[in-house]
């Protein structure tokens, strides 16, 4: 008997802005992207989270805000 348990968390952006601040790496501007996500077991979706991101616009990493 072989159990398989699929589990996914597909990501969609909901909306993006200009963020106050610069990257720290390059100097370019900051976009916050709010980011919806839905962990699924089984293709079920267990609950439905949005999530503040920011990205550099240049250099396009992904900023880690420190609160």
């Amino acid at each position: 008997m072989c159990l398989v348990l699929v589990c996914d968390e597909p990501e969609r952006v909901v909306a993006t802005f200009q963020a106050p601040g610069r990257c720290p790496y390059c100097g370019g501007g900051v976009v916050a992207a709010d980011v919806e996500s839905a962990p699924r077991l089984c293709y079920v979706p267990l609950c439905f989270r949005i999530r503040r991101r920011f990205y550099c616009s240049l250099c396009s990493r992904r900023l880690v805000s420190v609160a």
